[in-house]
Parts: structure tokens; C-alpha cells; sequence
């Protein structure tokens, strides 16, 4: 959904696309944007190179020599062109009331040099004073999944994104798009913005915020250009929706690599940290950890205290998930007298135990009937807040892969407890020596709203971060 008025408003809902220097044999750009064609969008290319043209006219693209010649504005463009040539292409992309384009065109001031220093205050300079939208340089622009405009060929064409992500780093904005969709979630909108010598993460972040499309919002930064402003708007997002941050350039040899990154000055992370807690953000410390939490804030209910019950397989396991979860600083509290006496009149403690955690894997022997009893029985019990489930690949799949209708019932027993149930649901399926096997069914957990984790310890801590965040 559009937020009108807002500066930002056409180029994150573009009708006009044009992609300025694109190259065979592969045209890259152009391939990568083939989908908001498709959509009914007008996808243009500029090109003065004779050799590329019947290239890009072969793809059915109409190409001008001049930005002058295009017959309408552009909401969005994106400009991968020699960095020498990249203040003519802002002239006439001014020229033409463009909204805003992403320079993919990098060797600017990250570089040090001071060739790069010179264009990229010449682009500072011409922008600002057109109040023009640029997105970089030194960048790989937006992602808009449900438009079809694309910074990577394999990333997703999806209309039910609920996930604002933004990215300093280019890599990071693709691995993003690409990580969350295999894990079932998708991007409403997605900004990689580099060097972010006019549009800072300020900008992005009060745009998404208030775009009803955006539940969540994550980001890669690793450095900011207004202190103030990004703590204000930080602020007032975290209001409204969660936000995640992952920040760049945690330790002194981090943060040096940014400035030759991006160009960015990193803040010390005590000042960083403190920062975080006052507006109530969600710290993360990778790309693992960012998609671990958004995946507990979409598919689980809202955790409201730290008692977990904790039902593993084996015994092993039901020690090793218990040191997990209390290491992230949860509780493995007792059940009540009547959950007890419940389970105890069915409960198979030959090799097995009722306790909290459970070893019940000779209890359930398949049933999901007894499975679903089991469920049902913890779940009210008062002294727990939420429910983590390990689910072993190293004994169920052999079963699964036998009998595939058994998978597809144990992932319907879980999808309806979820459901039912207003406490939150965590499930732990270790790849163990099936890795290939549970990537292909992951999927399958995906689709039904299940939060899956790949170890104890990312399923606690994803837990511990959504509980910070409820409890603020």
C-alpha cells in the first residue's frame, strides 16, 4: 500500500522503471527487472553504446539514446554507468522530474581517492539542490517484490511480503531476500543504499514504517549520518512495529572495515547499544539471528514470561535443549500437580519421562493422536509461558521418507496446535546426518506457519529477543 504524500511514495510504487547502461551479454539490470514488465509495468533502457542496443531490443525492451527522449517521468531508475559518467546521468534524470534512482555505480568516496571524493560531492551537491531521491551510489537500489523490480535474478516476485529490510551492504540486501523467502518469509520492500550520500536509513525506515504492507521491519546498518534523526525515527518506528537491527562494525577492526566499505564512521557500540535499549529495538548480531527472530514475530503468538516447556525426543536431548534455553535466561519450571497426574496415566517411563523437560519419543511412537494429547495437556498448564518442540531427524527421517503421509500429519498436528493455542510455539528440527533431506522438507514447515530452527540455541535465543521486545 502506498503512503501518500510521503517523498519516497512513487519510487517504492513505480509505473515507470528505466535502467540507464545496462550490458550484454547477459544485461543484468534489464533481465533482472523483465518481471515488473511482465507485471504491466513500462520498462525503459538507456544506452548510447550501438554494439548493446539490438541486445536489449531483443528482449523486447525499448532503449533511447537519450534520457530526453523517454515520453514520460521516471519513478525509478537505475544507473550502472562509469562513475565519471554518473553526474551527467543525475543531470538528466533532473532534467526528466525522475523520482529517484539507485547508482549501482561505486568508486566514490569509499575509495579514498580523491577523484571519488570529488563526484560524489558533485552527486551530493546537484541532488540536494533538485531534492532529488538518490539511492546510493555504490549501491544495488530497491527490491519491490510485488512490483517486479528485482537487484537479483533469483530473488522472489511475491505479493504478500510483510518484512521491510534495509542494507547498507549490497550482498547483505540479496542474501536477505533470498535467506528469508527460503525460510517462507517475504519482503514487502527492500532498500540496499550504500554509501547513502542524500537518502539515509532515516528516510527508508519512516517510509516503512508507516506502510501498512510493512509488519516488521529489519536492517543492516553499519553507520549513520544523522545521529539524532536515526534515533528519533528508530524511536517512533519502535512504536509502531518491531524493528531489528543488525549493525556492522561491532569491534574496532569492524568498524574500520566500513570506512572502506561504505565510508561509514561506525559509533562506539556502547553509545550504539544504549541507543538501541531507549527506543526498544531488537538487537542482532548477524543475518542468522535477524531471521530467527522475524520468523518468531510473524508465525508465533506474543511470548508473555519466560516458563518453557520443553519436549525433546531422548533424553540427551532433553538435557542439551534445557541448557540451551536457561543459558538464553528462560526457566524450565515444574508442571503443575494436574498436568502431572494427566500425563502420568498414559506416560511410557520405560526409557521416558514426564518431568518438564519431556522424553517422549516412546510415549508417542508415531501417534500423532498421543502427540496432539500431549500437546494439549502442557499447553494449559499454568506455569508455562511457551512451548518448544524438538523434532529428530536422525530418527524420524528414515519413517518420514518411508511413509510420507506421516510427515505431512506431523506437520498438521503442529500447524493446528499453533493455531489453537495462544502460547507461543517453537519446533527444532537438527538437519543431523540429513541436512540435504530437511532442506527439502523445511519448506513444507514453512508453509504452514511453523517457526523451525535449525538448533536449540537459535530457537532460545530468537525466543529471549521476542520476549525483551514484548515485555518493554
Amino acid at each position: 500500500m502506498a503512503v501518500p504524500g510521503h517523498r519516497l511514495d512513487r519510487m517504492f510504487n513505480p509505473e515507470v522503471v528505466a535502467v540507464v547502461g545496462d550490458k550484454g551479454p547477459g544485461y543484468m539490470w534489464l533481465q533482472n527487472n523483465m518481471p515488473f514488465k511482465e507485471k504491466g509495468g513500462r520498462l525503459y533502457s538507456v544506452q548510447l553504446d550501438e554494439k548493446e542496443i539490438p541486445g536489449i531490443e531483443a528482449l523486447g525492451i525499448q532503449n533511447f539514446k537519450s534520457m530526453a527522449d523517454i515520453p514520460e517521468p521516471i519513478d525509478y531508475a537505475l544507473v550502472a554507468v562509469p562513475r565519471q559518467v554518473s553526474p551527467f546521468v543525475l543531470k538528466d534524470l533532473i532534467a526528466n522530474k525522475a523520482n529517484g534512482a539507485g547508482f549501482f555505480t561505486s568508486g566514490f568516496a569509499e575509495t579514498g581517492e580523491e577523484l571519488g571524493i570529488q563526484l560524489q560531492q558533485k552527486l551530493s551537491e546537484m541532488a540536494r539542490e533538485a531534492n532529488f531521491n538518490l539511492v546510493g551510489p555504490n549501491c544495488m537500489g530497491l527490491y519491490l517484490p510485488k512490483a517486479g523490480v528485482r537487484f537479483n535474478a533469483d530473488a522472489p516476485i511475491a505479493d504478500d511480503g510483510k518484512i521491510g529490510f534495509l542494507s547498507q551492504s549490497g550482498t547483505h540486501g540479496i542474501m536477505f531476500s533470498l535467506v528469508s523467502a527460503a525460510n517462507g518469509l517475504h519482503v514487502s520492500r527492500c532498500a540496499s543504499f550504500g554509501n547513502a550520500i542524500i537518502l539515509d536509513v532515516s528516510d527508508y525506515l519512516e517510509y516503512l514504517m508507516l506502510d501498512d504492507e510493512t509488519e516488521i521491519i529489519g536492517m543492516y546498518v553499519e553507520g549513520v549520518k544523522n545521529g539524532r534523526r536515526f534515533f528519533d525515527t528508530l524511536r517512533e518506528a519502535c512504536k509502531r512495529k518491531p524493528v531489528i537491527v543488525w549493525k556492522g562494525g561491532q569491534t574496532e577492526a569492524g568498524a574500520r572495515a566500513t570506512m572502506s566499505h561504505t565510508g561509514s564512521l561506525a559509533a562506539p557500540q556502547a553509545v550504539w547499544d544504549g541507543m538501541m535499549r531507549q527506543c526498544g529495538a531488537i538487537t542482532t548480531n548477524n543475518l542468522d539471528e535477524t531471521i530467527d527472530t522475524m520468523k518468531l514475530l510473524l508465525n508465533a503468538k506474543t511470548p508473555s514470561g519466560t516458563g518453557m516447556a520443553l519436549l525433546a525426543q531422548t533424553g540427551g536431548q532433553s538435557v542439551s535443549i534445557t541448557d540451551a534455553f536457561a543459558k538464553a535466561g528462560l526457566r524450565v519450571p515444574r508442571f503443575s500437580d494436574e498436568t502431572y497426574a494427566q500425563l502420568g496415566e498414559f506416560f511410557n517411563i520405560v526409557g521416558g519421562s514426564y518431568q518438564n523437560p519431556l522424553d517422549m519419543a516412546g510415549t508417542i511412537q508415531g501417534s500423532m493422536d498421543t502427540l496432539d494429547k500431549i500437546l494439549r495437556i502442557v499447553d494449559a498448564d499454568p506455569n508455562i509461558d511457551a512451548m518448544a518442540m524438538e523434532l529428530s531427524a536422525m530418527f524420524a527421517a528414515r519413517q518420514w521418507k518411508k511413509f510420507p503421509d506421516s510427515l505431512d500429519k506431523t506437520i498438521d498436528t503442529l500447524a493446528t496446535h499453533i493455531e489453537r493455542s495462544k502460547k507461543p510455539f517453537l519446533v527444532i528440527l537438527h538437519p543431523a546426518h540429513e541436512a540435504e533431506y530437511v532442506a527439502s522438507i523445511a519448506p513444507k514447515f514453512h508453509a504452514k506457519g511453523i517457526p523451525l530452527y535449525q538448533s536449540f540455541e537459535r530457537a532460545a535465543a530468537a525466543y529471549a529477543r521476542v520476549l525483551a521486545f514484548a515485555g518493554r
